[in-house]
């Protein structure tokens, strides 16, 4: 918030006449907020930090601007090679730009508890993930902060796990697949990990799965780069001992599949100041206020634009420099990242994830099959035939 405000004080100083108001959301409650604003057509004249899947929602239901005078304000070259396919509409159009990169699902653990426990290597596997949550699981330190409630968090997590387990939730052509043996597999191994996450896990979110890791109540994490700063600020005797890797998967014959939901910046059709919010959202990448909000949690949102990587100031920071590998393992692995959107390269990009995310069918999927023991069968076709209704819709 202090990077953002510093950032609209600058972008009004040089702009006169134009004053910009800052409000706040969450992921869980962006969602109903913008439906109601698009229903009145009181909309916000930008929008930062939502995933990129419902920024492709709201432009294939006519709902955005096209994005395009804005990625070429900034600078088309100046982005990461790639770093814009997420947000190429059916148009051919770009509905939005990525504020960042995010590696939101990946692996952080304790080297202290690791070595205590006689575990040599971080776990690649998930059978060497279970273990070796089991082997530090003592007393009132639990193994994971896996999310089990009926949240985002969970389906995003969730279809982490599907592809760690080499399954996928639709097709590349965006036929429904969720049901495969990867999401299977996936479900015995969440059912498996349920004994060793705190008892609130059942209600867990992306907050309270964060401070169970930062706190030191967890002996592993899963979470984005914001364990770092979290860690320095909150639990600082922890700082020496965290380390993270690529989630693990089923098998090493898998690629590691990491959750970038693309933090995201974008403009709604309905803006009755569309040449302002274009010219605040490009002023949003000056180097000078960028970096200030990249710092505000290193690691967590990492840049989108080449110079900035590069830049000496950005690297000027404590977590940066004391935590070198693990944001270079971070920026690598967000940007071969993917999410429901873009489940893979080889994907159609997918314009209902977002409703699909919203509607928790995958989180009641997870709470079916391991919080009441459903029928994993009917509960699977359940769950196919509510995202199918979703894409039919």
């Amino acid at each position: 918030m202090a990077a953002y405000q510093f950032q609209i004080a600058a972008f009004e100083a040089v702009t006169p006449g134009v004053k910009v108001v800052f409000e706040t959301t969450s992921d869980e409650g962006y969602a109903p907020q913008l439906a109601a604003a698009f229903a009145s057509g009181e909309v916000p004249d930008i929008v930062t930090h939502l995933p990129s899947f419902a920024v492709q929602t709201d432009y294939a239901n006519g709902l955005l601007e096209p994005f395009d005078d804005v990625i070429a304000a900034i600078g088309a070259d100046e982005f990461y090679p790639g770093a814009n396919d997420v947000y190429r509409a059916a148009d051919g159009k770009y509905c939005g730009t990525g504020i960042g990169n995010s590696a939101a699902n990946m692996l952080w653990v304790r080297r202290d508890l690791m070595q205590a426990a006689g575990i040599d290597t971080t776990p690649e596997t998930w059978d060497e993930l279970r273990a070796a949550c089991q082997a530090m699981q003592t007393g009132g330190l639990f193994g994971a902060p896996l999310p089990y409630g009926q949240n985002s968090m969970t389906s995003l997590i969730f279809i982490g796990f599907i592809h760690q387990a080499g399954g996928q939730v639709f097709t590349p052509d965006l036929q429904v697949a969720i049901d495969n043996d990867g999401t299977r597999a996936a479900l015995e191994f969440y059912r498996s990990m349920r004994e060793l996450c705190p008892p609130g896990a059942t209600t867990y979110s992306w907050g309270e799965s964060l401070t169970a890791f930062v706190s030191g109540a967890t002996a592993t994490g899963i979470y984005t780069g914001r364990v770092l700063a979290n860690v320095r600020d909150q639990n600082p005797a922890l700082a020496d001992q965290i380390t993270c890797a690529t989630y693990p998967r089923l098998s090493t014959d898998i690629a590691p599949w990491t959750f970038n939901d693309f933090p995201s910046v974008f403009i709604p059709a309905q803006s009755k100041q569309k040449d302002a919010a274009k010219a605040f959202a490009a002023f949003l990448f000056d180097p000078e206020g960028y970096i200030q909000q990249l710092h505000a949690a290193p690691g967590h949102v990492l840049p989108v634009l080449q110079s900035i990587s590069a830049n000496p100031i950005y690297q000027d920071n404590d977590i940066i420099r004391k935590c070198g590998p693990e944001v270079d393992l971070m920026a690598a692995s967000a940007a071969g990242g993917f999410n429901l959107g873009y489940e893979s390269a080889g994907h159609q990009s997918n314009a209902k994830a977002g409703e699909v995310i919203g509607s928790n069918a995958i989180a009641d999927l997870v709470q079916k099959v391991i919080i009441n023991g459903d029928n994993v069968d009917q509960a699977l076709g359940e769950t196919a035939a509510a995202i199918d209704a979703i894409m039919k819709a």
